[in-house]
């Protein structure tokens, strides 16, 4: 799927920084700036490398600062290509008067027309590297001499952090190979980057600039504000009638990794032209492997795979939950793995996922946030566990893989049995088959915010989405027991207790729908869209008339084109508009706010109580046609973390989120 946006997108600069792009690696770096080429957040970069897979990330090149001159040097008409804002609105970059286009298919490409004088930039990330190309087609179909200067301005920080004014930089190892391809090497606070170019590379005393203004970072309530270094320039000529490219390359590793390329003088490989074939090649075997005939669902498999990532710590894959804040945590792994990984037929992958948790199982627990360096696991999660158990069912019923099964079997088995005698956490099966969870101050669902003592979203108690992932991993046990011949555990009787026991105390036959907690609280009693697993998971813990009624009520109280309501409207907590400081968006995170990835479910749901009828799943792809205008907003491609409670127009958090591509895709893949 190609997406083509035009001067209409960018009327005014504002307007201009409304979507962006985004590549990663698969190491955990990435790639990502506006249509118009600008940084509107501190997460922005030309180059996000990653040193350590997949959290140690650096925002290396932050920038591209680019001015076009045509006419004599020194009296000639200097204009700007790049965009970008400063606190000082006198300096802010206007090159976005100048673009004709963007558009983004495999890797972004931008198009500048100025006197006769055309400029194509093309910006590609490698897989599997901390490499990024850049080039500029210039066409200049004027009488005059043109001139294109590319500065790049370097922040080799970790991210989300600023880059302190004296930081120290270094150019050396200038040198001209064959085909006068110039060569280098940056150096600063620990961090090496090469860069080859066929142009003009010129090395200067390192020069600061502060003041760069991102504005939805200012919307957030984060630092709005950084400073860059910048410490060489490259350039190109093209003269009246010409037609030449400049070609830039940078990366953290002295060679650029292609086993079939060939390492010329420089001690470079590859061109940004075959940066580009490698790259389209990649993304059309992960859309053939995925086997979608839907064009929309072509381009979320290839836009989960930006989420999947080698992590050293355990030397397997794992799921970045989201672009450009979050790092892999267990349960969005869990919840994401299904669509990110499955739906597109990446069993390897989701094996090797499998596997990485089950090493790290503690307790009957699944760690929530995984080891960096001397750290210990984090396992504040109660759901993460049960849906690895969903997981591996999931897995068994795509693949019929029962070796794999028998290998996880104990530790599904283990999970069962701590939480059945009583964990972490507050985590145990009460006296009436179901799960107690959480304690303190300890938020263990997915809606688990704290603020200081602060609980915004308290489900202490028995929550209802866990007690229905409960009894599917009992009825799972139970089938999936064969494999496993030292077991004699009767998982289905411990599941008709449990069934029994939540259709008795969560049904609220007043309001036709679930309780989405047993606290005794006025929690109880809240509509929230946690209910809606209750429907969706393989085994039905309601009976269908509760399942319709509970799909109905969804729908008319939760549902949005993109995404469920985590409170219904008339709630008096709702809260309509995610945004400003972190405790404004905090107490706004679960109260209203619409969340993409709970609309997976709520299809899944609908599908089911319809009997995935044609008609059903025609009414579905129906609906589905709001994703594939989402995918126009925000980041080109992707789909967002939240949207605002009351008008979900504008994403909101992160601007790509692996469980929001993932859920969808899971419908994608029942419909197909």
């Amino acid at each position: 799927m190609k997406f083509i946006y035009g001067k209409n997108d960018w009327k005014s600069f504002e307007r201009g920084e409304e979507n962006c792009y985004l590549m990663t690696n698969g190491l955990g770096g990435f790639s990502s700036l506006t249509m118009t080429g600008s940084c509107s957040r501190n997460d922005h970069a030309v180059l996000m490398a990653c040193t350590h897979s997949p959290n140690h990330r650096y925002n290396m090149i932050h920038r591209l600062e680019e001015t076009l001159t045509i006419g004599e040097a020194g009296s000639g008409r200097k204009l700007f290509l790049s965009s970008q804002d400063y606190l000082d609105l006198n300096r802010r970059e206007k090159g976005y008067l100048h673009q004709n286009g963007f558009s983004f298919e495999d890797y972004p490409v931008w198009t500048y027309l100025a006197d006769g004088v055309e400029v194509t930039r093309t910006i590609v990330l490698m897989q599997g590297s901390n490499t990024i190309g850049i080039s500029y087609e210039i066409n200049n179909a004027s009488r005059k001499e043109a001139e294109l200067a590319v500065t790049p301005q370097l922040q080799f920080v970790r991210k989300g952090t600023a880059m302190k004014r004296g930081q120290e930089f270094t150019l050396e190892g200038m040198k001209t190979g064959n085909g006068g391809i110039c060569s280098g090497k940056i150096s600063s606070n620990g961090q090496v980057l090469y860069i080859r170019t066929n142009g003009r590379l010129s090395g200067f005393p390192t020069e600061y600039t502060d003041g760069l203004y991102y504005a939805y970072d200012r919307c957030d309530g984060r630092p709005f504000t950084a400073g860059c270094a910048v410490n060489h320039r490259v350039s190109m000529q093209a003269g009246p009638g010409q037609k030449v490219c400049l070609e830039l390359i940078y990366s953290t590793e002295a060679f650029y990794p292609n086993g079939e390329a060939k390492q010329d003088e420089a001690g470079c490989l590859l061109s940004v032209e075959e940066m580009k074939q490698a790259v389209t090649q990649y993304r059309r075997s992960l859309r053939e492997q995925a086997g979608f005939t839907d064009e929309t669902a072509q381009m979320l498999s290839v836009s989960a795979n930006q989420f999947i990532s080698y992590r050293n710590s355990t030397d397997g894959q794992t799921i970045l939950a989201g672009f450009p804040f979050f790092e892999d945590w267990g349960r969005d792994t869990m919840i994401a793995l299904g669509g990110c990984c499955l739906a597109v037929r990446q069993y390897e992958t989701t094996r090797s996922i499998l596997r990485t948790f089950m090493a790290y199982c503690k307790k009957g627990l699944m760690p929530n946030l995984f080891p960096e360096g001397k750290d210990a696991p984090g396992y504040n999660t109660v759901d993460a566990a049960l849906l690895f158990i969903l997981s591996v069912y999931e897995y068994y019923r795509k693949t019929g893989d029962g070796d794999f099964v028998k290998e996880a079997y104990p530790v599904m088995k283990e999970i069962v049995d701590w939480y059945e005698k009583g964990t972490d956490f507050g985590i145990r099966m009460d006296e009436d088959g179901l799960i107690l969870a959480g304690q303190g101050y300890d938020q263990v669902t997915w809606m688990d915010v704290r603020v200081g003592n602060i609980l915004p979203t308290p489900r202490h108690g028995k929550p209802v989405e866990i007690n229905a992932y409960w009894y599917n991993a009992l009825r799972i046990m139970e089938e999936l027991k064969p494999f496993y011949m030292e077991e004699n555990k009767d998982y289905l009787a411990m599941a008709e207790r449990t069934r029994q026991s939540f259709a008795e105390k969560f049904w609220n036959a007043e309001a036709g729908c679930l309780k989405d907690v047993l606290s005794g609280t006025r929690a109880d009693e809240q509509i929230r869209c946690n209910q809606i697993w209750a429907v969706s998971l393989p085994f039905p813990v309601l009976d269908r008339e509760q399942e319709a009624q509970v799909v109905s009520t969804v729908f008319e109280k939760l549902y949005t084109p993109y995404g469920l309501r985590t409170l219904d409207p008339s709630d008096e907590e709702f809260c309509p508009k995610y945004g400003g400081a972190q405790l404004d968006r905090d107490l706004a995170y679960h109260q209203g706010t619409v969340w993409t990835f709970p609309m997976g479910g709520y299809y899944l749901a609908y599908l089911k109580v319809h009997d995935y009828s044609e008609e059903a799943k025609n009414h579905v792809k129906r609906q589905l046609e709001a994703v594939t205008a989402a995918l126009r907003e925000g980041c080109v491609g992707q789909l967002p973390e939240i949207y605002d409670g009351l008008i979900p127009a504008a994403s909101r958090g992160c601007f790509a989120q692996a469980w929001s591509v993932g859920e969808i895709l899971r419908v994608y893949d029942v419909i197909r």
